[in-house]
């Protein structure tokens, strides 16, 4: 459905995009993972033909984007970050208005309406004006609105971000209802936790990919063991680890530090280090490598650092 090939954009003397290259299966859900600046969105943007890359190659599903972006535009969805719909109009109005923007046949419409408002679950809220829905909603109408001449590939950009942990759950049953019925979908997300939903996913950082693969091929890329730590202290744990040799990472998860380590004997070293400190352990276990982890593991050494609440976003810091 999408093949990129040596993808470029400058800003300026600013390179947004560095030499991409990636491809979206049919009937995919792929994840384009990475902090704000790593260049999610201004693939996305090129993607749909709103930005002119300054180097490379776009297909989607066999027109070129570079040659043609007029042509891709009746076999995508693009949704942006940002709400872009009338919030003066009405759910409904909103609806019908991007119908007649794709020139939806008008005995198509009345049915796909209804389809649209049955899933999305906002068929009571019809009548309510866009600006007055809260923020899951409007994203749901958003994607309602984007669905509404059936594209076969849907673009979405960080679609979820802001929005409560619930709406966040029903946006993506949502997803996995339209990957059922065939549309291809390429997601960009800050969330971590989310590029686990998707079958497949590119980590992005300051432009480039820095790996693509199915999520637990690449957490399974985690060298070492992994340990979760609860201590007194978690600042002060940090610093007394990261000077242990047998230390390979420690990082900051809320409360608590996940700490890599190369063999089980080094726990002994964990817990002696800490000790003669006079830091308390709470908790001391082994754990399942998880998304932040390895995106963590895999970047350029010393490139980011990154203290996070369980379920923010690597765009946190």
């Amino acid at each position: 459905m999408i093949l990129i090939r040596g993808l470029c954009k400058d800003f300026a003397e600013t390179r947004a995009v560095r030499d991409l290259s990636f491809e979206v299966k049919r009937g995919e859900l792929f994840g384009l993972v990475g902090p704000d600046g790593a260049g999610k969105t201004t693939t996305l943007r090129m993607l749909a033909g709103i930005l002119e890359p300054t180097s490379g190659e776009i297909w989607v599903d066999g027109i070129s984007v570079v040659d043609d972006p007029e042509g891709i535009k009746g076999h995508i969805a693009y949704m942006p970050q940002r709400f872009g719909l009338y919030q003066d109009l009405t759910l409904m109005e909103n609806l019908i208005f991007y119908a007649d923007l794709f020139m939806v046949p008008k005995k198509d419409r009345g049915p796909r309406i209804e389809r649209l408002l049955g899933f999305s679950r906002l068929a009571p809220f019809k009548e309510r004006l866009a600006g007055a829905l809260s923020g899951g909603m409007k994203q749901k109408l958003g994607l309602a609105c984007a669905l509404i001449h059936s594209p076969k590939l849907l673009l979405l950009d960080e679609p979820t971000n802001g929005v409560d942990p619930v709406s966040r759950r029903d946006f993506w049953t949502i997803l996995y209802d339209l990957l059922k019925e065939g549309i291809s979908i390429l997601v960009s997300t800050a969330y971590l936790d989310e590029a686990e939903r998707t079958t497949r996913v590119g980590l992005m950082h300051e432009g480039s990919l820095i790996r693509v693969g199915r999520p637990q091929a690449i957490m399974g890329m985690v060298e070492g063991i992994v340990l979760e730590l609860v201590p007194s202290d978690v600042r002060a744990a940090r610093r007394r680890l990261r000077t242990l040799p047998e230390i390979l990472s420690a990082n900051v998860f809320g409360g608590s530090l996940h700490i890599r380590v190369g063999r089980e004997e080094n726990v002994d070293a964990v817990r002696t280090a800490l000790v003669s400190a006079g830091i308390a352990i709470h908790s001391l276990r082994p754990i399942r490598a998880s998304m932040e982890d390895a995106f963590l593991c895999l970047l350029p050494q010393g490139s980011m650092e990154i203290a996070r609440q369980p379920g923010s976003s690597v765009a946190d810091e």
